[in-house]
This record gives C-alpha cells, sequence and structure tokens, in this order.
C-alpha cells in the first residue's frame, strides 16, 4: 500500500484478517480498557475522538456526551454503538471537526498503518487543531524496539516507531508529553490459543511488574500545549 488506502480494500482486508472469535475477544478486552486505561482521559461530558475506529471497540465502550468514530473503512459504520458518530475520513483531514472542540483523541493500533512520518505529523496536527487547550492524546500501538519481527506480517504495517520517536513526533505536533509506558499491553490477541477473559485482562492490568515481561504496545500520552 502506498498513500492514502482503497476503502474496498480496506473493507476486503479486515473481513479476512478476523475471525468471530477475535473479535468477541477484542470487544471484551476493549471494554475493560476503556473502564481502566482510557476514560479517566476524558469527562463523561465531553467528547471523545477515536482515529482509526475500525471495528469501533474503544469508541462503543467508552462513556461521553459526543463519541466520533474517525476511519476510512465502510464497514466502519456497521460496528459503531448508537450515539456514536461516523467520519469516513482521513486522518490528516479532520475538517469535520471544529477547532478546540475535542477533549480527548484516542488512537489504537493505527498510526503504523500510516505511509510514513508526513502522514503521521500531518494527523498529529489536525488532532492538536480539535483538541482544546489541555486536551489529551492517548496512543496505543505496536513498539518496534520490543517487536522487531512479527511487526512485519501484516501486510498494511508501515510505518514503524518506538516510544522515543512517537514522543518526538508528538512534540513537534505541539504537544507535551506526558505518560510514556514503553512496554505496555501484549502484543495482539489475533489467533490467541485461548480466549483471553475479562478477568485475565483486569489481572494484567493490575500487575504493572509483568508489563516490562510481556509488554509489546506502548501507551504514550501527549497534551495539547
Amino acid at each position: 500500500m502506498s498513500g492514502r488506502p482503497d476503502p474496498n480494500e480496506l473493507t476486503n482486508l479486515y473481513r479476512r484478517r478476523f475471525s468471530q472469535r477475535d473479535l468477541e475477544t477484542k470487544r471484551a478486552m476493549w471494554q475493560v480498557l476503556a473502564e481502566r486505561v482510557f476514560q479517566p482521559y476524558v469527562p463523561t461530558g465531553g467528547t471523545v475522538v477515536d482515529l482509526g475506529a475500525g471495528g469501533c471497540e474503544l469508541v462503543n465502550a467508552l462513556v461521553a456526551a459526543r463519541r466520533v468514530a474517525v476511519d476510512l473503512n465502510p464497514d466502519t459504520s456497521t460496528f459503531a454503538a448508537a450515539g456514536v458518530e461516523v467520519l469516513l475520513t482521513a486522518s490528516e483531514d479532520l475538517s469535520g471537526l471544529d477547532d478546540a472542540s475535542v477533549d480527548a483523541v484516542f488512537t489504537s493500533n493505527f498510526f503504523e498503518h500510516l505511509p510514513n512520518k508526513d502522514a503521521l505529523l500531518r494527523t498529529l496536527q489536525e488532532s492538536h487543531r480539535i483538541l482544546r487547550p489541555a486536551g489529551r492524546i492517548v496512543v496505543l500501538m505496536p513498539n518496534i524496539r520490543y517487536l522487531p519481527g512479527r511487526y512485519w506480517d501484516y501486510f498494511d504495517h508501515q510505518l514503524p516507531l518506538t516510544h522515543l520517536s512517537l514522543s518526538e513526533g508528538l512534540e513537534l505536533a505541539g504537544f507535551e508529553v506526558g505518560r510514556v509506558v514503553p512496554r505496555f499491553l501484549p502484543y495482539t490477541v489475533k489467533d490467541s490459543p485461548v480466549r483471553i477473559p475479562p478477568v485475565m485482562v483486569r489481572a494484567y492490568l493490575a500487575l504493572p511488574i509483568i508489563w516490562p515481561i510481556l509488554g509489546r504496545q506502548m501507551l504514550v500520552v501527549g497534551a495539547r500545549r
């Protein structure tokens, strides 16, 4: 893939990638992650944007007065829960959202799909534009420093980043980086030999001592200056 992907290609790719069991596991996992990790970053009366929302597992699970899912994949509209707005647009063009109108921007496993760092910087700049002063961007994604091989097993992975390079990009876009967890979550639930129950996710989050052992994805939080 080069440049902006074709929406039909995205639809075909993701319909092939995840089994029904994978999707069910992701929904259960994200329900816990939304409650324990992401909800504290957005006021329940505020506005949240999920970039690269995909199956809407995160945005569906969050509590906010306004929830917006952004993606190029037309299937995103079918996954969005009642009350979730869907913008079928590129992350580099959030013209459907007003300046300083959003309390938090979340993105999970998305930045690695962008074609290059120019596209990433434009995405970060657009996120900065729509955020209110002191609003936060929260990024969860694979950390190439701890995942050099399996990262490339997916056809649409293009942009490798570490917690350090991502932090630099955020700073270039006008953010102040506040929280960096280089090794946060394991890499993927796809094709897991066992179904991962919510109680296991809660236990993992409660034991940060094991994150440096099992974590392959980073969590980075930036605040709009």
